[in-house]
């Protein structure tokens, strides 16, 4: 997180790792996955952004192979640690693809910590869209329906700040089913 401040990025601490991870977690649960691909997606969501400790350009792939190596020192069965790092180096907005349901809860779980508590920058004049669009949200909620298989994120976003479209913009996925 210290390094993320220091390059002018959102929160990336603990407490974003820490929700990320319940999220995800609570993300699959509630859809009615077994409770250890919940499990390996609250383990990919706790350490999806490690790579970060290097560089936060490709952070998600260095992110992986950390992870890998963490994971087989641990002991983790290889295709759970296939699952997991799988899931850490296809988070990214720009790059990733839900490649499975684990991945897919991580990403959404990663997307939804929107809030302005995890703007690091104080100088409102030099934000940037993830400054503004984090700033402008006073609260959000992640809501899922498990009989329609639906998951809503709820933004109250003060529109002085940052436009609703500005979410989308740095944010929008393509959509995806869990299987």
């Amino acid at each position: 997180n210290k390094n993320m401040c220091v390059l002018g990025f959102t929160e990336h601490g603990f407490r974003h790792t820490e929700l990320t991870a319940q999220t995800a977690y609570r993300i699959l649960t509630e859809l009615g996955f077994s409770q250890r691909e919940a499990e390996l997606a609250a383990i990919a969501g706790y350490l999806h952004d490690i790579g970060n400790v290097v560089a936060r350009n490709h952070h998600y792939h260095t992110g992986a192979i950390i992870a890998m190596g963490l994971l087989r020192e641990l002991g983790m069965d290889e295709n759970e640690v296939a699952e997991v790092v799988s899931a850490i180096g296809n988070h990214d907005e720009e790059t990733g693809h839900p490649v499975s349901n684990i991945s897919a809860a991580v990403i959404l779980a990663d997307k939804a910590d929107v809030h302005r508590s995890r703007v690091s920058n104080q100088d409102f004049a030099t934000f940037d869209i993830h400054d503004r669009v984090n700033y402008a949200v006073e609260q959000s909620t992640l809501e899922i329906d498990p009989e329609n298989r639906i998951i809503t994120l709820r933004l109250r976003i003060d529109t002085s700040i940052g436009r609703v479209l500005e979410y989308f913009e740095i944010f929008l996925l393509i959509s995806s089913n869990f299987r």
